[in-house]
């Protein structure tokens, strides 16, 4: 019998639950990047397991949440995620996240291992330099069509809406904030965390260096890092779909079985 499938739902302001399972062992929790929404994550269910539940997070400022203002620090970001997330930690965490989602993927991770003992099983990040080495632009103090300029020059993600006077009026706000959010966010230190890390990286992303992506491996304690590298630019994600959701499905694999035994 094919497991029990339930509707798409929202789970407070904060996730957009995509959920297959009637009962799911493992929650894994997606951050989108500068400007994005928990609709970049909508196909991703049918590629993962079956008992795998997916929360896709919702920035304030965009979409069902636009009436919201915007966040542009990152400790308040992450704080409120954090707070967010303390009602679904019955089930082994996993995180992921895309480019400005990775740093807000691990500051939430170290938020939980510091204030509640929980660490997620494995932290998933992508197209994105760890953040103590992370180059900043100044994009955010650029005008309109500079910082457009900047994104479309990342690879071609939905950037023809900005040639629609309406969309652009919605987008840029939100855009805007979260450059402004990423490019202040500039952690000398930041702590190692107890999780494995995985790196994902578009081979055409002229936004990544190799050595600072690299850097991630500074920041588990487990000794376990590894980088895997698709055809692509900075949203490579998009078009390798299959590719990355089935490595990824691997290594959800891996946390099962590691958490089965403990």
């Amino acid at each position: 019998m094919p497991p029990a499938v339930t509707a798409r739902a929202d789970t407070g302001p904060w996730f957009r639950r995509h959920r297959r399972s009637a009962a799911p062992r493992l929650r894994l929790v997606c951050f989108p990047h500068a400007g994005g929404t928990a609709q970049l994550f909508h196909t991703w269910p049918s590629r993962l397991p079956d008992d795998v539940e997916l929360l896709a997070v919702r920035y304030p400022g965009r979409q069902d949440r636009l009436a919201e203002p915007c966040v542009e620090s990152m400790d308040v970001l992450a704080d409120a995620i954090t707070d967010a997330l303390t009602d679904h930690l019955g089930l082994p965490l996993v995180f992921f996240g895309h480019s400005m989602g990775s740093s807000v993927a691990y500051e939430v991770a170290a938020r939980l291992e510091a204030r509640h003992g929980v660490s997620p099983e494995r932290l998933l990040v992508s197209g994105r330099a760890a953040p103590h080495r992370a180059k900043h632009t100044g994009l955010h103090e650029a005008d309109d069509e500079t910082l457009i300029a900047g994104i479309r020059s990342l690879g071609d993600l939905g950037s023809e809406a900005f040639d629609i006077p309406e969309l652009r009026e919605l987008l840029l706000p939100p855009l805007r904030a979260d450059y402004r959010l990423i490019e202040t966010y500039r952690p000398a230190a930041p702590a190692p965390l107890r999780s494995p890390i995985t790196a994902y990286v578009g081979t055409d992303d002229h936004g990544c260096v190799r050595e600072h992506v690299l850097a991630w491996a500074e920041l588990t304690t487990s000794g376990d890092f590894t980088l895997r590298a698709f055809e692509g630019d900075h949203f490579y994600l998009v078009p390798r779909e299959d590719e990355l959701l089935a490595d990824v499905a691997r290594r959800l694999d891996g946390v099962r079985v590691a958490v089965a035994k403990t």
